[in-house]
């Protein structure tokens, strides 16, 4: 799962060129990471400034990564002998923490350039090694030369455009921060408050989208069609099931500061379409300072929380308790890794932190800015976790999205499900963004530009189908792929290699249609069928009836079909937990497994179009549109009782 599989990445890694240089190395100097390009919105103002001082971070080799998977597979696949035998926090962090070996090696070469090993310290995780260094002595240990650039917001960014390290030392580190990775928080013209990337409309963040108010005649099952109602789900995928241990259970719905949920929208939207949550509301586990913020309303920055909150607490019914994870304040927000410190301590990096130019940093010393510690290893994880935010893969370096990937892998051998929105933007990436030849992202691009994490092969990505015009949930196939207002994003990863459990279903569709794709769209997508392919399932994402601020309005995205898959999964542990077993954990290998043939329904019309093309079509069996469906609930859930 290392590194691009393709040119499309513009991004060089461990590459093995070697250079001529001399002491201080004890072994020739390689290439370890390279940026070709500056992003866009971006230029180079000046070199750094000599004696300016930069905190070095050097990410750790973590110990067994290469076989992550073969492990999650050993507890996921449905043939093993220890299917649902999850692992604890303490195994996972014995495992893969780095080697003493590695830790001795990164320190001792450090020291030998004349570092004080003093000032070299190693996080609590073991993970990082930190060190406060000069600009000049950064320059001279890596090889590299630091410049700042200037975004045309004003804010400034410390980069470099590539670095090198001793070959003796190159394989015992990921990356090293900051470098090449130029995730920089963005800040207002004005220079006051940070833009954020995740949640913050008007800085990256592509959310549901809506048509406008709900037509009130339009709220019956059999105008399923019009207007989507969590009956209307609940007929079309056999939702019918009453939760019996509701303590055990636990289902998770993540939320990104500045978007809001309002408990008044949510008793609105019960008083008309689930009567259950009447004097319901979600438990609030605030991450970071995260809370439900009043200053800055409307559908761009209460519609993602209330469409989430509102159907998939309506789809576990009101007696399953439903977590809301709000992550960070108004002033830093917050990433996924925010959130994965959070609810992982292993994860955190020295001293709680993350990588200052991509993630939050608390306490944040900003007026009205959250003063506590960042969380770290703080919340527990509900058994499923849904999210409805993405990036596109190419706004991360593959050392960064590889790191992260592999932290889901973790989450998986734990027995937590975590599920992520494949996008609403069909072939191209969030904010209807392609990829150019040399890497980066415009609206002009030709090349396909695929999501993340729902390119991560330890996630289960969820796409977004509609109902048919005319058709009634109690047709013998209602759904297509949705092609209003949204499209379902699908497609390839640049990123990483197909996983073992997705083989056979994407050789399958490499065979049959993926050649065609070849011969029309040529290098405009990653078509060698050595990637990770999604998504892997699909649910209605069209039409939904959201109450916001006081009104219904029809909502759609990969948004609303997320949660909605998560709820359904909630119910089938709810029924595992009832007959003594574990929690599904980590979907992926047993869905696409023969146990499980004919438990989704194949979606075969429509397709996802971008990037100046009509994308790629829903077809028979697996597709880049829709993955392997839309649920049966019934069949779903005898599949999984079957299992020990």
């Amino acid at each position: 799962m290392r590194g691009p599989l393709t040119s499309f990445s513009s991004f060089v890694s461990f590459a093995t060129l070697s250079l001529a240089l001399s002491a201080p190395a004890t072994s020739p100097y390689v290439v370890h990471e390279k940026r070709t390009t500056i992003p866009p919105d971006w230029s180079l103002l000046r070199r750094h400034y000599a004696s300016s001082t930069l905190p070095l971070r050097f990410a750790l080799k973590q110990r067994n990564m290469e076989k992550i998977g073969d492990f999650l597979l050993d507890v996921s696949r449905p043939d093993s002998p220890n299917y649902g035998n999850h692992w604890t926090p303490s195994d996972i962090a014995y495992k893969f923490s780095p080697s003493s070996d590695t830790i001795d090696a990164v320190r001792e070469w450090l020291v030998s350039t004349g570092i004080d090993s003093r000032r070299i310290q190693l996080s609590p995780s073991r993970g990082w090694i930190h060190v406060d260094v000069s600009v000049e002595e950064a320059e001279q240990l890596m090889n590299t030369e630091y410049n700042v650039y200037k975004h045309v917001s004003g804010m400034e960014h410390v980069a470099c455009e590539a670095y090198h390290l001793p070959k003796h030392v190159s394989h015992h580190i990921d990356f090293v921060l900051p470098s090449v990775h130029f995730d920089a928080r963005i800040r207002r013209r004005d220079g006051n408050q940070p833009l954020i990337k995740i949640g913050q409309p008007g800085s990256g963040f592509d959310g549901p989208k809506t048509t406008g108010s709900l037509p009130v005649n339009y709220t019956q099952l059999a105008q399923c069609d019009m207007v989507i109602t969590p009956e209307c789900l609940r007929a079309l995928y056999g939702l019918y099931y009453h939760p019996v241990v509701t303590e055990e259970n636990s289902y998770g719905i993540v939320e990104y500061t500045p978007q809001a949920f309002v408990q008044s929208d949510l008793q609105m939207f019960a008083k008309n379409f689930s009567t259950d949550l009447l004097g319901k509301s979600p438990v609030l586990v605030s991450i970071d300072g995260g809370y439900y913020q009043t200053q800055d309303t409307g559908f761009d920055y209460n519609g993602e929380s209330n469409l989430d909150l509102q159907y998939g607490m309506s789809l576990v019914t009101g007696e399953q308790p439903v977590s809301l994870y709000q992550v960070g304040d108004m002033i830093e927000g917050a990433s996924f890794n925010n959130f994965l410190d959070a609810i992982d301590g292993s994860y955190c990096t020295f001293e709680g932190g993350d990588d200052p130019s991509q993630d939050a940093i608390y306490p944040d010393p900003a007026a009205g800015g959250y003063q506590g510690k960042e969380a770290c290893g703080t919340v527990e994880p509900a058994y499923v976790i849904s999210t409805s935010y993405s990036y596109n893969e190419a706004d991360l370096t593959p050392f960064y999205a590889t790191r992260q990937c592999a932290e889901y892998a973790k989450l998986g051998l734990q027995g937590i499900t975590v599920l992520y929105s494949s996008g609403d933007n069909g072939v191209a990436g969030n904010e209807g963004l392609c990829l150019n030849p040399d890497g980066t992202q415009s609206a002009s691009g030709t090349r396909f530009n695929p999501t993340f994490p729902a390119g991560c092969p330890y996630v289960t990505s969820v796409g977004a189908t509609m109902m048919k015009p005319n058709a009634s949930v109690y047709d013998l196939q209602p759904e297509q792929a949705c092609d209003e207002i949204i499209y379902s994003s699908g497609g390839f990863s640049n990123y990483f290699a197909i996983p073992d459990y997705q083989v056979d279903a994407v050789s399958c569709w490499m065979d049959e249609y993926g050649k065609e794709y070849v011969v029309e769209y040529g290098g405009a997508w990653n078509s060698t069928g050595r990637s990770r392919a999604f998504p892997d399932v699909s649910a209605n994402g069209a039409n939904y009836a959201v109450a916001v601020d006081g009104e219904f309005l029809l909502v759609y995205g990969t948004s609303a079909s997320t949660p909605v898959i998560g709820a359904l999964l909630t119910m089938v542990n709810d029924a595992r937990l009832a007959n003594g077993k574990k929690p599904v954990g980590f979907i992926n290998p047993a869905i696409y497994s023969s146990k499980f043939a004919g438990a989704f329904k194949d979606i075969t019309e429509g397709n996802n179009p971008g990037c100046g093309t009509n994308g790629f079509n829903a077809t028979e069996g697996w597709d880049p549109v829709t993955g392997l469906g839309t649920p049966q609930f019934p069949l779903l859930l005898a599949r999984w009782l079957e299992l020990p």
